[in-house]
């Protein structure tokens, strides 16, 4: 693999490959169980999950092959000004390259366009990678959960201010 990728929005022709990643990518964290994203019904229709308002999802390829993912969309059971961070994974090939910054940037400049205040993400124990670039990106931990995402399995919360307080 090239050290180079390119980030775009995922297309129509994508979700099968995204749907692998999210499905070999889960287990080897431990959250391939009942409560975590890997069972929620976008998996196998990621391209249409974010056509809605308020969504946006991007795809990593590196040549030639979808290797990574991520997206935002609005926090189910949330306030209007909150999204999610949602399903970003990256197969391992494809990890600690700054790829994952790239697109967490990438989806944090989207999330502001939207309008949104915040962004929220939920993720696992043992994820060290992951929570250690979101710690790089401002995300603070919270307690518990916000919104009703479904992932009871999760245990790890943060949430990132996008805009000033006025």
């Amino acid at each position: 693999m090239t050290h180079e990728g390119t980030i775009r929005p995922v297309r129509p022709g994508d979700e099968a490959a995204v749907a692998r990643i999210i499905r070999a990518v889960m287990p080897e964290f431990g959250a391939d169980g009942p409560g975590f994203a890997l069972h929620d019904p976008e998996v196998d229709h990621m391209y249409e999950a974010y056509q809605r308002p308020g969504a946006a999802y991007f795809v990593l390829e590196a040549d030639g092959e979808v290797v990574g993912g991520g997206g935002i969309a609005p926090l189910d059971g949330g306030d209007a000004g909150t999204c999610e961070l949602r399903k970003m994974y990256f197969l391992p090939r494809a990890r600690g390259r700054g790829w994952g910054a790239r697109l967490l940037t990438l989806c944090l400049a989207e999330a502001r366009a939207l309008g949104y205040a915040r962004c929220y993400l939920e993720t696992c124990t043992g994820m060290d990678a992951a929570i250690r670039l979101y710690g790089k990106m401002g995300f603070h931990p919270i307690c518990s959960a916000l919104g009703a995402t479904g992932h009871g399995g999760c245990d790890r919360f943060y949430v990132l201010a996008l805009r000033s307080p006025t």
